[in-house]
């Protein structure tokens, strides 16, 4: 029971982290003319992404 556990934890931090890092490539992705079209900032859209996925900490 305690095995299972600790992997299911192990397998949500995955996708987690691999959700967060595809998140973090698209923003960083984006050049400074996009941001600009959007009216949106990097450093707030990352803030977002991070709170996104795993929620506030």
């Amino acid at each position: 029971m305690i095995f299972r556990d600790l992997m299911n934890t192990t397998r949500k931090r995955i996708a987690q982290r691999s959700r967060y890092n595809r998140l973090v490539e698209e923003i960083q992705g984006l050049t400074s003319r996009d941001l600009a079209d959007m009216g949106a900032n990097r450093d707030e859209m990352l803030r977002h992404a991070y709170l996104e996925v795993y929620g506030a900490r």
